[in-house]
């Protein structure tokens, strides 16, 4: 039992954790995205896939007061099913969708360099994408402590920023744009929703700070509920914000860097630049952060045995191959698909693993006292959600298909292969 005294972080670190994880290059990334499907119905697919967000987040609540643990999504899966081939398959699943957030991010950092320079073309978009991961890459090898110092502060640039566009913009608003006159079918605006759901992703980091975080049994359901709001109503502001201002010809014309031209109308081409700017050092601070974080779960696997023990090797404290590793399939991943397949891939594989942890709510009910017609919705919700994006990406997009059930391939392949035959064991347990 950890005592209370040696945890560190209160109510308000524990909602910015949620809420940074969230707010990271995703918005900047999937906005264009959102528009293009929903049009005037923008700011309803962002609260579609807010609800979303927010009754998973009731599962990550309670399974998070229960189970306090770093492990935080791995661990719940563990707990609900058992040692077993679902276990070590989401954990790989969960290492690759980090890797897409890397791409996601990586891509939106060359659209906004591109336009701040006002020239592109296909080798500067490559180039630009690779600079992007190499140099936090880099970062990452040289001083590990930057990452997290800096990223407190991007955060709080970002949000401002974000509330900056919102307020100088109301006056320009014209929402006969936002009117149900202006709306796509429901089943685009579900769509929307889910494709945009990526940009939620995040909220679950605060379950694997869960150690740390002082009175747990009220500030994790607060931290966890309390950042998916905020977030949401961010979002709702700002993409009711984007399609008022600013026509929607103009806006799908520069999609790739929507957020920038939102911010014309009412600061002109300074407020262009400043947002493209605050673009960069987001989906900078987001790649900086996520190659960080995700080097350090492919370490820790590495420990426990679940990855090839090249992952856990160290210099200075620094699990140098697993970030470089994890860098390197980022860069082939980010310059191999566009982002319209980056998003759909990155919202459909933590949808599902959202799905399977909502599941691992629901029949552990009892365990964690859990309402169990909540958790019950929970799993439909999410189930709906990711079953929506399938059906219109195979009728529109089915390459983004093929490569996401070639992720779930590889995850279930590697765990059988390296899994059963080399390991022999998931967390030092035999297979059952």
């Amino acid at each position: 039992m950890i005592l209370d005294d040696k945890r560190s972080i209160g109510l308000l670190g524990a909602i910015s954790i949620g809420v940074g994880g969230m707010v990271g290059g995703g918005i900047f990334a999937v906005l264009g995205e959102a528009v293009s499907l929903a049009h005037g119905a923008t700011v309803v697919a962002f609260l579609m896939a807010g609800i979303v967000a927010l009754f998973t987040s009731y599962s990550y609540a309670k399974l998070s007061v229960k189970f306090q643990t770093k492990g935080g999504t791995v661990s719940f899966i563990d707990e609900a099913f058992g040692h077993n081939y679902l276990s070590g398959s989401v954990n790989f699943m969960l290492w690759l969708s980090y890797l897409v957030t890397i791409s996601l991010y990586a891509v939106a950092f060359s659209s906004y360099t591109q336009a701040l320079i006002g020239t592109s073309s296909n080798i500067l978009n490559h180039l630009f994408i690779t600079i992007a991961i190499l140099l936090p890459l880099l970062i990452n090898l040289i001083s590990a402590s930057f990452v997290s110092k800096s990223e407190t502060i991007i955060v709080v640039i970002k949000v401002l920023l974000l509330i900056l566009i919102i307020v100088a913009s109301f006056t320009y608003l014209d929402f006969e744009r936002l009117s149900p006159s202006k709306w796509e079918g429901s089943f685009s605006i579900l769509v929307a929703g889910m494709i945009i759901f990526v940009a939620y992703e995040g909220f679950e980091l605060i379950a694997n700070s869960a150690e740390d975080i002082k009175n747990p049994k009220s500030n994790l359901p607060k931290a966890f509920y309390s950042s998916v709001l905020l977030v949401i109503v961010l979002y709702i502001l700002i993409a009711a914000t984007t399609i008022g201002a600013v026509s929607e010809d103009k806006f799908l014309e520069a999609k790739d860097y929507a957020l920038a031209i939102a911010a014309k109308p009412a600061l002109g081409q300074i407020g262009f630049t400043i947002v493209a700017i605050a673009a960069l050092l987001a989906t900078f601070s987001a790649i900086n952060a996520t190659i960080y974080g995700n080097g350090r779960l492919g370490y820790i696997l590495a420990i426990e045995g679940e990855l090839p023990t090249f992952f856990n090797k160290e210099r200075d404290t620094i699990p140098s191959l697993s970030i470089i590793v994890t860098a390197l399939f980022s860069i082939v991943l980010a310059n191999s698909i566009n982002l319209s397949q980056i998003a759909i891939i990155g919202s459909a594989s933590f949808l599902l693993i959202f799905f399977i942890v909502n599941i691992a709510a629901l029949k552990l009910y009892k365990e964690i006292k859990a309402n169990k017609y909540l958790s019950l919705i929970s799993c439909i919700i999410s189930f709906i959600a990711l079953i929506t994006l399938l059906i219109h990406t195979y009728m529109q997009n089915r390459q983004s298909i093929i490569i996401f059930l070639v992720f779930i391939f590889i995850s279930i392949l590697f765990e059988v292969l390296y899994g059963k035959f080399v390991r022999k064991q998931i967390f030092n347990r035999k297979y059952k």
